[in-house]
């Protein structure tokens, strides 16, 4: 969540400088040779026959693809345990309230105060990472989640499992906003796409791995799923770079050519690239400084609207009241093994599980589909991305939220009325996975996407950090308010959130802009067409 500042510093200054017909020489001879630089400076004949600007006339590919990757690898630790925070709730009710002793209150705060937690951590996130550096604030958040964990896995009263959750939820916020600008700001542009969206990636396998593991092991032993990713981020941050767009920000000139040194290959001639990064944050010195209030002013609203717009109709459809709550859905529905088992890869599934959980499985069983299905779909979405277009996955995955929820709504209706008893944990199963496959794909990833493209450069942080809060407040409410919802009305519930789905599809296809395949540069233009 929180990708507040990772095209602020990565696109207008990489992209739009190497897009722009106006651009400054150092600017326009990056990349390139002394062969190049005389190329260009001659004939336009001799510049059009240059190879500069192509990815096979950047220096040391190869060295700047392992350090990149390796660096990206260890951040995306980060979005893992984001993940597990998130995905810690769903497999672990029955067993927290049974030897913890919580009501369906109790543990509904316990399910939602990581959101709480997470507010703090993502309106701090930008302070932290701009004044102590993005591996600092990584490393401060994965010790700060190691005591999380430790706090939770020790409890034996509500008053140790929320504060527990409550420093995970800050560390969540942190993370959430510093990872994804770590690595856009580490990437090579014509690698930033696919590395980005490693970011969501990681959330999606930290959250299916609780699921599935959540499913086989006690809730207390299902913390070191939590702890593996904080202990490997903390040793591997020691072999990586710092941030060199972060160092040279900050003034440390010799740590921030080491640092772009070490990303770029150490044959590369990084002497351009440095020169570009350091105009970019001249430049950047320039604007003034964004206010809250300037956020509303006729020139910014229209992305506002969009961004926060986005992040409502998010949570209005109910994502993390189905996260939190998963296996307490599937149990609610009445779900028999007996009539689950009619899917023959679920029957090899149950075979193999059978054996090590004996009570409560089919509820369990649902949060460990759950937890399959999702990586390989938004990988799917991930590939689509930049093919498909935002506002055409988002239109799906609306359309497919609408139908799941749909579904599910009606397996609570039928079960409510005693209409078609042997239908119901069928639909309540289908409902479910076709909600969590469509939200992968679209509803998911998209809106960070978008809200990182539509705010002008002077504005990004400050719009940023306001849609993030509002994620995090919708997050809050949903996940607080589920369990009571379901006590009202399991149906209504789930008619609402496909009511709001629906809403959704109208509002992308009216408001949402198409951002695929454009500069920053370009999608202020086209914004400012339609204020």
């Amino acid at each position: 969540m929180g990708i507040v500042r990772a095209a602020d510093d990565v696109e207008a200054g990489v992209v739009g400088a190497a897009t722009t017909t106006t651009t400054t020489e150092p600017l326009l001879l990056r990349h390139c040779g002394k062969e190049d630089h005389d190329k260009i400076r001659g004939s336009p004949e001799e510049a059009a026959a240059s190879d500069c600007g192509s990815e096979e006339g950047r220096p040391d590919a190869a060295g700047s693809l392992r350090m990149v990757l390796l660096s990206t690898a260890v951040a995306v630790c980060g979005s893992f345990e984001f993940g597990t925070c998130v995905g810690y709730s769903a497999p672990t009710q029955s067993g927290i309230v049974d030897e913890v002793g919580l009501s369906i209150s109790e543990f509904a705060i316990f399910g939602s105060i990581l959101t709480v937690g997470a507010m703090v951590g993502a309106v701090t996130s930008g302070r932290l990472a701009d004044f102590l550096g993005r591996k600092m604030t990584m490393r401060i958040s994965a010790t700060i989640c190691i005591f999380g964990w430790l706090s939770i896995h020790l409890a034996k009263s509500a008053i140790m499992l929320y504060f527990g959750r409550i420093l995970l939820g800050f560390s969540t916020g942190v993370l959430s906003y510093v990872v994804p600008v770590f690595i856009a700001e580490i990437a090579p542009k014509n690698l930033r796409g696919g590395l980005a969206t490693s970011n969501q990636l990681l959330i999606c396998s930290g959250s299916s791995a609780t699921y599935i593991i959540g499913a086989l092991v006690a809730w207390r032993n299902l913390v070191l799923v939590g702890l593996l990713p904080c202990v490997l981020l903390l040793a591997g941050l020691y072999f990586i770079p710092e941030s060199p767009r972060w160092l040279a920000n900050v003034g440390r000139e010799k740590e921030f050519h080491t640092s772009l040194q070490k990303l770029r290959g150490q044959d590369a001639d990084v002497s351009e690239e440095a020169i570009e990064i350091k105009e970019y944050i001249e430049s950047l010195r320039s604007f003034p400084k964004a206010r809250l209030q300037d956020l509303f002013l006729s020139k910014n609203i229209y992305a506002v609207i969009v961004g926060v717009g986005l992040m409502v109709f998010q949570q209005l459809g109910g994502i993390n009241g189905v996260g939190f709550y998963a296996s307490y859905i599937f149990s609610s529905a009445g779900m028999q093994m007996s009539l689950i088992l009619c899917c023959p890869f679920v029957t090899v599934l149950y075979e193999y599980v059978a054996s090590i959980i004996t009570s409560g499985f089919s509820g369990k069983l649902g949060t460990i589909l759950i937890g399959i299905i999702q990586i390989p779909i938004t990988l799917f979405g991930a590939i689509l991305m930049d093919r498909s277009g935002r506002r055409v996955l988002l239109m799906v995955s609306a359309s497919g939220t609408f139908l799941g929820c749909f579904l599910t709504g009606v397996s609570f209706y039928l079960k409510a009325q005693g209409l078609f008893p042997e239908w119901v944990p069928t639909l309540a199963l289908s409902g479910i996975l076709v909600y969590i496959g469509a939200y992968s794909i679209g509803m998911g990833p998209v809106p960070w996407v978008v809200m990182s493209e539509i705010f002008s450069i002077n504005m990004k942080a400050i719009g940023g950090s306001l849609v993030t809060l509002v994620s995090w407040l919708g997050s809050f409410a949903i996940s607080y308010s589920f369990s009571f919802l379901m006590d009202w009305s399991s149906a209504g519930t789930f008619f609402m959130f496909s009511a709001a789905s629906l809403v959704t599809v109208f509002f992308v296809a009216k408001l949402v802009p198409e951002t695929k395949g454009r500069t920053l540069e370009e999608i202020q233009d086209s914004l400012n067409t339609r204020r």
